[in-house]
């Protein structure tokens, strides 16, 4: 997955949704990250896929996600 599309797929978050990664080619136990409250960051110069749950800021490495699970929980 491209930044592009993942910018794309987590258009939808604002604030209300948990957002599930799942990534490849990082080790174990590392390989999942919950952001609960899931809002995208808008893109700022650098470029970079950025979620909040409004306490912190994840940044997210496109090439490495395998899947995402957007839900409620």
């Amino acid at each position: 997955m491209n930044p592009d599309q993942l910018r794309k797929a987590l258009a939808e978050l604002k604030g209300q949704r948990t957002a599930t990664f799942v990534f490849h080619g990082v080790p174990e136990p590392n390989t999942q990250l919950n952001v609960h409250n899931a809002m995208l960051v808008p893109d700022e110069p650098d470029h970079l896929i950025k979620l909040t749950d409004g306490q912190s800021i994840f940044i997210i490495d496109a090439e490495r996600v395998a899947y995402i699970r957007i839900g409620t929980q």
